[in-house]
């Protein structure tokens, strides 16, 4: 009988015993099977089954070295000899035609040991099964197949239920003179939040600058990679929402306002060399200026917000931000006298442009005041006491 090498394969594969899973967990069990099945009769020495995971950060440069830590570690060798023939010298005999399945399982380790999978552009968190085939007298043949790992994180948690509040300002400057300033309050009622989610934002701007601002909104990425005693940070834009133009002297609250938290991957806390972090950046756009911004740190969870704390979370938040008690709306333009005019131009809108760290922009635009002109009073004359419409004042127009 005349065999051939084992790279004649007609099948070598791995195959997890449920495909449809999305993903596993610290202390699951998975399990799974090595398919073969050879084109000609061939001989092989033995099968080897391994798993690994483990976090890597690539350097920017080729000459840097990479950085490495390791989550799991499983090996086994699978028994052949219970479904093939070994020779005389401890081979195995391979037939042609038959697909035989070898099958394997471990559990993944307990809680704490383990990190969510991930894939960015520095770095990854990868965990993998793979098949080696070994073969006498000749390299041997691998096979892998990436399995998703998600560790639970709970939004519930006491400290993801507190408030976050914080508030910036900046004082504005045009040709070296000073112009004024705007601020920003603002407050969310909790920290943890699950995709699908809405923030509801409560925030309040001042602007008593000269030119027209804009609140922004907006929820970050920031994806940190530690490599050769160095970090690097990645921040990306998500979504956004934003509000209406506050002109000199005025100001703007969000009683509420909303922003949808998208589809992400959960946050990353516990690698030592990868970490994928958010936050909700509320900031004001200033033309011919570097924007105001503020950042309130988020958590991206597994299980979502249950309800049960947010009523202590509530009063928390009403006990402990006294500057959440938003003064009552100003006063309607329509008891403003119907005989004032404008004569001047009328205020222009920006542009809906939103200038990054990096960009410059020329002039800015400044809000000039309109010149109110009211109409002059009627002219009266007085009229004789004695005369017969003594009781009236006639006005001379």
């Amino acid at each position: 009988m005349v065999l051939s090498p084992a790279s004649r394969l007609r099948l070598f594969r791995v195959v997890f015993s449920e495909p449809g899973r999305a993903f596993y967990s610290s202390g699951d069990k998975l399990s799974g099977s090595v398919q073969l099945e050879a084109e000609q009769p061939c001989r092989v020495d033995g099968l080897r089954v391994t798993a690994a995971g483990c976090a890597r950060v690539q350097p920017r440069k080729k000459r840097g070295r990479s950085q490495e830590v390791e989550y799991l570690k499983y090996d086994e060798d699978v028994r052949l000899e219970e479904a093939l023939s070994p020779d005389s010298d401890g081979c195995f005999l391979l037939p042609a035609g038959k697909t035989f399945s070898f099958q394997f399982g471990f559990e993944l380790p307990p809680p704490g040991c383990l990190v969510s999978s991930f894939k960015g552009k520095l770095g990854s968190v990868r965990y993998y099964v793979r098949a080696e085939l070994r073969r006498p007298s000749e390299h041997a043949l691998q096979c892998e197949k990436e399995f998703e790992v998600e560790e639970p994180l709970d939004v519930n948690r006491a400290d993801l239920l507190a408030p976050v509040a914080a508030s910036a300002q900046k004082k504005v400057t045009c040709m070296f003179i000073p112009d004024g300033q705007v601020s920003i309050s603002a407050q969310i009622d909790r920290k943890g939040f699950c995709e699908g989610e809405d923030i509801f934002i409560n925030a309040k701007f001042e602007n008593t600058c000269s030119r027209i601002v804009v609140p922004k909104a907006a929820i970050i990425a920031k994806h940190s990679y530690a490599v050769d005693g160095r970090t690097k940070v990645l921040r990306q834009k998500l979504s956004a929402v934003r509000g209406n133009h506050i002109i000199s002297g005025m100001c703007d609250m969000w009683q509420g306002r909303t922003i949808r938290v998208p589809k992400l991957k959960p946050s990353l806390l516990g690698c030592d060399i990868i970490q994928v972090d958010y936050a909700l950046m509320i900031y004001l756009h200033i033309p011919g200026s570097e924007k105001l911004t503020l950042e309130l740190p988020l958590v991206i969870g597994t299980i979502p917000f249950s309800g049960v704390g947010s009523r202590t979370s509530s009063m928390c938040s009403q006990a402990g931000s006294s500057w959440t008690s938003f003064p009552s709306a100003p006063p309607s333009y329509s008891n403003i006298h119907r005989d004032l005019r404008v004569d001047g131009p009328r205020t222009p809108l920006l542009h809906d442009y939103d200038g990054t760290e990096d960009e410059e922009e020329e002039g800015g635009l400044i809000m000039r005041a309109p010149e109110l002109h009211c109409p002059p009073p009627p002219v009266y004359s007085e009229v004789d006491q004695n005369s017969e419409n003594s009781s009236q004042v006639v006005p001379i127009f």
